[in-house]
């Protein structure tokens, strides 16, 4: 695959990660192509050439492959099955599928990780029935957390299970396959954490790495509410600890592009891997305002084999706050008001339908002091989504 000459790189997804690859892709001369699912997606509205169609359709995606020198991805939902047959075919997909599926399916990425990485994980086993989930929770004691291995985000496919009576809800609830794959039950020990934290690593098919500052993700409900870098209070030897394991999973599956690794920080101090991302991610939007050089380019450096750019803070901390539906429905007028009080706010909007809990922006505010930015994007965040000085 030549580089040299108005690359078209095809991203699979139509969401705000897609979007927020176009301004980067514009200065760098990259030409991207959309595969959307619907022609309303934030990323549509912004793309100059969109397929819309059906990601699980072999034809629809074989079609759109043949357009592009390389294709990455907006969420990883596509089918494992449809990404192998059209890599052999000579597709080059980035991630490739086989480090794909690690972000795909949660039981591999557990097997993975503990078995041959030695990866510090919550205590955790496969269960393919009730029983064997009531068992795991009366050997490792309740509450548990279930999870479906495939097809979940954002909390869907997650249960905290706090008895044995629980133990059939999961497989009520889940669906028996996601994208063509069946969606097994995993449990995992309830990890009594002080905190969440991520560190975003990016890989080029050379093996260049770099890695961003650990940050501080605070979530409610299994989503991402605001996220503060450099994590305050970790100490030196702690990140350097996360750091090193975020490396060294790229490093083992592979990985081509944004891995994201989350992690939950037990009160020994111990951080356990909790997830995994192949594309840029919620805990790395702080990048765009806040590093040298942002996810999003990187992502695309990296999809495109060139070399990585610095990925260090320009400001002391940065702080990121989500944006979610809620009373306002016209977000662009409240804009006024925050910029009248903050002039140093940066704000982005996803170009979404606003729905009450949907993800329609975040708002990055840049600093010397953890709790004066975080405030300030808290603030602006708020006075956006109509609910001003709730916390």
């Amino acid at each position: 695959m030549s580089t040299a000459t108005s690359p078209t790189v095809g991203v699979i997804g139509g969401g705000q990660l897609a979007r927020m690859m176009y301004a980067p892709a514009t200065a760098l001369g990259i030409e991207l192509r959309l595969l959307a699912e619907t022609p309303g997606t934030g990323a549509a509205r912004v793309f100059a050439d969109v397929t819309v169609g059906d990601y699980a359709d072999a034809s629809t995606l074989a079609g759109f492959a043949a357009g592009c020198d390389v294709i990455t991805f907006d969420h990883e939902h596509v089918p494992t099955r449809l990404l192998g047959e059209l890599a052999t075919a000579g597709r080059c997909f980035r991630p490739g599928p086989q480090a794909l599926q690690y972000a795909q399916d949660k039981l591999l990425m557990r097997q993975r990780l503990t078995r041959e990485l030695a990866v510090p994980a919550p205590a955790w086993r496969y269960c393919p029935d009730a029983a064997a989930l009531r068992g795991f929770g009366d050997e490792q004691g309740w509450p548990i957390i279930a999870k479906a291995s495939r097809g979940g985000y954002d909390g869907h496919g997650v249960w905290k299970l706090t008895g044995p009576e629980q133990a059939e809800l999961p497989f009520l609830a889940h669906r028996p396959e996601s994208a063509g794959e069946p969606v097994r039950i995993i449990a995992e020990e309830y990890v009594d954490f002080v905190r969440e934290l991520s560190i975003i690593v990016v890989r080029a098919p050379s093996g260049q790495m770099v890695t961003y500052p650990v940050s501080q993700t605070n979530q409610r409900d299994g989503v991402c509410r605001e996220t503060i870098t450099p994590a305050p209070g970790l100490s030196a030897d702690q990140a350097a600890r996360i750091t090193d394991l975020g490396l060294g999973i790229a490093a083992a599956l592979k990985v081509t592009g944004v891995l994201a690794v989350e992690f939950m920080q037990r009160r020994t101090g111990e951080a356990v891997v909790n997830e995994l991302a192949m594309r840029p991610h919620n805990t790395g939007h702080w990048t765009i305002d806040g590093a040298r050089t942002s996810q999003f380019e990187n992502h695309l450096r990296a999809v495109l084999g060139l070399p990585l750019g610095d990925p260090g803070m320009s400001v002391a901390c940065c702080a990121m706050v989500n944006i979610f539906g809620g009373r306002a429905t016209d977000l662009t007028s409240g804009l006024v008001p925050c910029f009248a009080q903050d002039p140093g706010l940066r704000v982005e909007l996803y170009g979404k339908q606003v729905r009450p809990g949907r993800k329609v922006g975040h708002v990055n505010c840049l600093g010397a002091d953890p709790d004066e930015v975080l405030a300030r994007a808290r603030r602006a965040a708020h006075q956006l989504m109509g609910v001003a000085g709730k916390k």
